[in-house]
């Protein structure tokens, strides 16, 4: 019997769950320990008075997302919960206070502004200070087996770990027999089949992750085994569901011919509630966002006039929805002439990039005028980023799946670009394409929320590029 050990396991999402549930609780329950003790009626009516609750607790997730509380590698690191909590805190209370429609009345002593701001303040961090001394560090940690071809091992036991922090690949079963090689990996132990049904008792793992590209690779002694361990209550699961559960991206590189199955392309173009209310919200987003870029127009002409001294806008031809191509505006960020020796990948230090070019880079006001294409239809707010038609025939080559990011409109803002760096190489191009099928496959209101915070959190900490 494959006897379990005391410690409890959760998903990556499930985690963030646990965190945005806890620090509601744990402020909540401040406040009202504090409002009671010190007879702060502002305090106590923030949390017993269900509407003003709703909205603290709304504004303490929204505003926490921003700031990358729910973020798990930034969960993991003191120095970082310190100043996610801090930024949290401050920008939540602002917002708390100053719209007095939706939360408590304010208080004629201003003294219990400053009570009700420490006390958010300190139960948070006390509360993160917790999870990062005491449970991140064990109790979400699992130990997993892979079975995989050892030429395999390292590649994916990388990909998993990067992933999931708590994710620990301990041994694994090489599905290759006539490979007499004895590759270790770290500490990764290479386990005979004989061995795997001790090992995973022995040791109480709770999973085992199946990755192998033929079933002819599963021997009938392996798959006794792995049966024999299913039976007795453990978890086995195949590796592209792993992967693209912990690494929110499609496996592109490993589904290879499987993909057509593996991918649903009509889940979100059948939904059309959500394409309505998509519609909507981006034509009211555009006209917001064109009337912002009239508002700063002044303040870029004079610094397009300083530091980069030439045109103001510039039009380049990208590949939209179903291979269409249209002409993209943007506010210029490179010298003139950028390209005078042929078309080559944009660079996170290219140095054909101005001074003020950079600056609008980093703060996305460089795609301010994309709002034009929205409204237009070439764009969405949120999708994949639009690709240079010479760069998608290359990258398609070498790709066969590169041009399934074509079945939607590509966006302002995406998947991809919120969680993957400046696409320098082949390498990165095959990154973000899986961040973009993700997004597809799994396109919904939510979703589209979350890179929108994500968006305001990129231009917040002076992360574009």
């Amino acid at each position: 019997m494959n006897k379990k050990s005391n410690k409890i396991h959760f998903e990556v999402s499930e985690r963030k769950v646990l965190l945005r549930f806890f620090d509601i609780v744990f402020v909540f329950l401040a406040l009202h320990c504090v409002g009671i003790v010190l007879n702060l009626e502002y305090l106590e009516s923030s949390t017993t008075h269900f509407y003003y609750a709703a909205v603290l607790a709304f504004y303490i997730n929204g505003v926490g997302t921003v700031f990358e509380m729910y973020d798990l590698q930034v969960a993991s690191n003191q120095y970082q919960v310190l100043k996610s909590s801090i930024l949290t805190v401050s920008t939540t209370v602002l917002f708390y206070l100053l719209t007095p429609v939706f939360s408590a009345e304010l208080p004629s002593n201003r003294f219990q502004i400053l009570i009700f701001y420490f006390t958010v303040i300190l139960a948070l961090v006390l509360w993160r200070t917790f999870y990062v001394k005491f449970l991140a560090s064990n109790r979400f940690v699992q130990n997993v087996v892979l079975v995989c071809n050892q030429e395999q091992v390292e590649e994916l036991v990388k990909e998993l770990e990067k992933s999931d922090p708590h994710y620990r690949i301990v041994a694994y079963v090489n599905t290759v027999s006539n490979n007499d090689a004895r590759l270790e990996y770290h500490l990764v132990q290479l386990l005979e089949i004989n061995d795997l049904v001790a090992f995973v008792e022995e040791n109480s793992l709770f999973e085992i992750v199946v990755a192998s590209h033929k079933t002819d690779d599963i021997t009938v002694e392996l798959y006794q085994k792995l049966l024999h361990l299913l039976e007795n209550g453990t978890t086995i699961r195949e590796y592209t569901q792993v992967y693209e559960n912990k690494t929110q991206r499609i496996p592109v590189h490993y589904i290879t011919r499987d993909f057509y199955k593996f991918f649903p392309f009509n889940r979100t173009n059948n939904n059309q509630l959500y394409l309505l209310n998509l519609k909507i919200m981006e034509t009211l987003i555009s006209i917001l966002g064109v009337l912002f870029g009239i508002l700063i127009l002044p303040l870029v002409l004079i610094g397009n006039a300083i530091g980069n001294k030439g045109k103001l806008f510039y039009t380049q031809e990208r590949v939209g929805k179903n291979g269409k191509i249209f002409q993209i505006l943007k506010f210029r960020t490179m010298v003139n002439n950028a390209e005078k020796s042929g078309i080559v990948f944009s660079t996170s230090n290219d140095n054909r990039v101005t001074a003020f070019g950079k600056f609008m880079r980093k703060t996305r006001i460089d795609e301010i005028p994309q709002f034009v294409n929205i409204l237009k239809g070439d764009m969405a707010v949120i999708g994949p980023r639009p690709e240079r038609p010479f760069f998608v025939k290359e990258i398609a080559e070498i790709m066969p799946f590169y041009e399934t990011r074509h079945i939607i409109k590509p966006g302002l803002t995406g998947w991809a670009q919120v969680n993957y760096s400046y696409g320098e190489s082949m390498e990165d191009s095959l990154i973000k394409l899986q961040y973009d099928l993700y997004y597809i496959k799994h396109r919904s209101l939510f979703l589209d929320l979350n890179i929108t915070l994500k968006t305001i959190s990129t231009v917040l900490f002076y992360r574009g590029q």
